[in-house]
């Protein structure tokens, strides 16, 4: 009898997440650090001080740094859960984009920014450059989240405030990322790094930098059918329930069934999550009650409360 390979295996999740933050460090350390276009998070803000520090400070070991007490506070609000795949996301980030760069000591002859054809983008199809830079950007994150990861920095702040404020975790990376982008855009601008382009225009470039990045995302994530409808039938219904709302924040409705095989009557919860967070929602269900029935639709589009109209 042949056996099922498991792709889901934890270390086929970790390799998962070290090539999205290979990817993800290849765009901005190759890619968007030289050409001053920084994206938003904790990698803009690392950016932005290794401008301030004159190119001295590797951006890699500023990012570990920053993201180490975002990484203890969200261990603090958000429990343990979360903490290897974070630790793992983040330390593998910083690691690969001073690989890329050659700020590592031993390796300083890698510097693949230095290419003769990254050179050639930067001087003559800025733009090119900077999409290349999303999209890898916008991928590798993907990826990271895809498998239950992340790169701590702004992540970790919407979770917080969504757990002690209400905010929507969107609202909360927008406006973080906004301060990113128009912070290091000050900071390019008073110290004159760009003198062949104005500080204003490789701000806006960030912001289309962040959209793009944004939706790529998205779709890695998402797919097409950017949430999911879940059908639970469990003797533990109201404890899933209770679960589900408490650690999730997102609303359920219980419907009346009857088992004809059985002749049994109980209800059957429905919740409708986004794609990002139906691994939190089935490891909830499996860990409450592992017997339980669920079937799962692909949603295209869900108007109301917590979700996001579709463009």
């Amino acid at each position: 009898m042949v056996k099922k390979i498991n792709i889901k295996h934890p270390v086929m999740e970790y390799l998962a997440i070290a090539f999205g933050a290979a990817m993800m460090a290849m765009g901005i350390g190759v890619f968007l650090v030289d050409a001053k276009v920084v994206p938003g998070g904790v990698s803009g803000l690392a950016m932005a001080f290794h401008y301030l520090s004159g190119n001295k400070i590797p951006v890699g070991v500023l990012m570990w740094i920053l993201n180490i007490p975002l990484f203890l506070w969200g261990l603090k609000e958000l429990g343990k859960n979360f903490a290897m795949r974070t630790f793992v996301g983040f330390s593998l980030n910083s690691l690969f984009i001073d690989l890329f760069r050659g700020d590592i000591p031993g390796l300083n002859f890698i510097r693949l920014q230095d290419l003769p054809a990254i050179q050639d983008l930067r001087d003559n199809d800025f733009l090119f450059l900077i999409l290349i830079g999303s999209v890898l950007l916008g991928v590798g994150l993907g990826i990271i989240f895809k498998f239950k990861g992340t790169t701590a920095g702004s992540d970790i702040i919407a979770s917080i405030m969504h757990k002690r404020f209400g905010t929507k975790p969107g609202q909360a990376i927008m406006f973080t990322d906004f301060f990113v982008i128009t912070f290091a855009g000050i900071i390019i601008g008073m110290k004159n790094l760009s003198p062949d382009k104005p500080a204003l225009s490789l701000t806006l470039y960030a912001f289309f930098l962040l959209f793009i990045s944004s939706r790529l995302i998205d779709v890695i994530i998402d797919g097409f059918d950017y949430a999911r409808a879940a059908y639970i039938i469990s003797d533990k219904g109201e404890e899933i329930a209770e679960a589900i709302m408490k650690e999730m924040g997102r609303g359920i409705t219980a419907i009346k069934t009857r088992s004809v095989f059985t002749n049994s009557e109980r209800e059957m919860i429905l919740a409708v999550v986004p794609m990002r967070e139906l691994s939190q929602m089935n490891e909830i269900v499996k860990e409450i009650d592992p017997q339980a029935f669920v079937i799962i639709h692909n949603v295209h589009e869900v108007l109301g409360k917590g979700f996001r109209r579709r463009i």
